[in-house]
């Protein structure tokens, strides 16, 4: 068994559709379960007219003209969606008059995406030979806590599902299942974060104990580093898991950051592929390791990130400092990804400026607080670096090069991911002139 799981842009029309469709027709003796996102684009049609909907202003027209535009491409009958439109106008109605838009509101209006899609795509299926079912993931066990847009599967998830996929999905049936929703105890709509499909990929899987997990995109697998900025970028045919974690983290676009904790800890393969150009091998993410593999695999980074410098002399020598630092910061729920220390200071990044604020005026009983906004953490990966001199030294010529003060720089001992914090402004000329250095001037 394999779970694949189609993106946005794979489902946004109908030629996508199709594509999707041969996919997975030359795969049934593998016995495919798919897990669909949205169509482009609906998760925010709906999310914007929910929030307009909390100004007062009703107005479902565009994300329900926007599906029925791609139902109406496929074939679909009128009446397989028509209760989910009005269902979605009675929603945004009851927003509108309440002028209020909760986490668990909004959860709801969202989740409508891809429980649209899964029923157009199973229904195009089923008519054009392809035996196919749409099932809602809840269905199928996947409870989740109440965390309102963050949500995770209670423990036991994977137990529940592969009890309740036994139980629900008849042998030669291909079950189209909604990502990136759930449903809590008390039988609430919640999401497990945005791009969240990936992840809902893998929980499946790994509850399902599947062969190997497919994610189906637009891009050939995992690249040297993002295409739209480095147009010489190229894929990466395979890599390990804890590189592949680190790049999803510091803002690869290709993967979910939780996508493959869940693949990881059942240790199913996870294989990213593109759904335009499906005889591409993509990339292949597990625990085997080429001894023959470059130290570095690619390069990430995440924009729009802030830098709180804390200075003070009570710093040097005393003990606990940095530990009563961080306990403020964890009150205020504060996540900290780069940390840097001297004796005299220390540096850290976060990309909430809000939670940071509130955290400032307890924080400035340390010392003197500093805040610096548009920044972007910039990171190396690979699994190599460790192993080969002079990896370091030719990142930061590089940088001098493009003419990009690095302001931080942080390479633990042993690690697969050499960070460092720039300016916004500079991402496209710092990571241009890296990828040159690192990859294109060493074949």
């Amino acid at each position: 068994m394999i779970v694949m799981k189609f993106g946005g842009s794979s489902v946004e029309s109908r030629a996508q559709i199709e594509k999707v469709l041969h996919i997975v027709r030359a795969r049934l003796a593998r016995r495919p379960v798919v897990v669909s996102s949205a169509h482009k684009g609906m998760t925010d049609a709906l999310i914007n007219a929910a929030k307009a909907a909390a100004t007062g202003r009703f107005d479902p027209s565009v994300p329900v003209n926007k599906q029925r535009a791609v139902a109406e491409s496929l074939g679909c009958a009128p009446e397989l969606l028509a209760p989910f439109y009005e269902e979605i106008g009675d929603l945004l109605r009851g927003i509108s008059l309440v002028k209020e838009l909760s986490p668990r509101s909004l959860d709801y209006i969202a989740s409508f995406g891809e429980r649209m899609a899964v029923r157009c795509i199973a229904d195009f299926f089923a008519r054009s030979g392809v035996p196919a079912r749409a099932y809602d993931v809840w269905d199928l066990g996947f409870v989740t806590d109440a965390n309102f847009g963050r949500a995770r599967p209670l423990p036991g998830f994977d137990a529940r599902i592969k009890a309740m996929f036994a139980e629900r999905v008849p042998e030669g049936i291909v079950a189209i299942v909604t990502g990136f929703v759930g449903r809590n105890e008390a039988g609430e709509i919640t999401t497990v974060g945005r791009n969240g499909s990936d992840l809902t990929a893998t929980l499946v899987a790994a509850g399902l104990g599947a062969e190997e997990a497919q994610i189906w995109s637009d891009t050939d697998g995992v690249m040297t580093a993002d295409p739209s900025v480095v147009k010489t970028a190229r894929n990466i045919p395979t890599m390990r898991f804890e590189e592949a974690a680190e790049l999803a983290f510091f803002g690869s676009r290709v993967l979910h950051p939780s996508t493959l904790l869940p693949a990881m800890e059942k240790g199913i393969p996870v294989r990213v592929l593109n759904t335009n150009r499906p005889d591409h091998p993509g990339t292949v993410i597990d625990f085997n390791t080429d001894a023959a593999s470059p130290a570095v695999t690619s390069i990430a980074y995440r924009e729009r990130q802030v830098v709180l410098k804390i200075s003070s002399t009570r710093m040097f020598g005393e003990v606990g400092f940095l530990a009563q630092v961080l306990a403020v910061l964890a009150r205020h729920e504060v996540v900290i990804d780069v940390i840097t220390t001297s004796e005299v200071s220390v540096s850290m990044t976060t990309d909430d400026l809000g939670k940071l604020s509130r955290a400032l005026p307890e924080l400035e009983q340390f010392g003197a607080c500093e805040v610096l906004p548009n920044r972007t953490t910039l990171v190396i990966v690979g699994q190599g670096m460790s192993k080969q001199k002079g990896v370091a030294a030719q990142v930061l010529e590089a940088m001098a090069q493009a003419g990009v003060n690095v302001e931080m720089l942080s390479y633990a001992t042993g690690s697969v991911n050499l960070s460092m914090v720039i300016e916004d402004a500079h991402v496209a000329s710092a990571v241009g002139v890296l990828h040159h250095s690192l990859f294109e001037k060493a074949r």
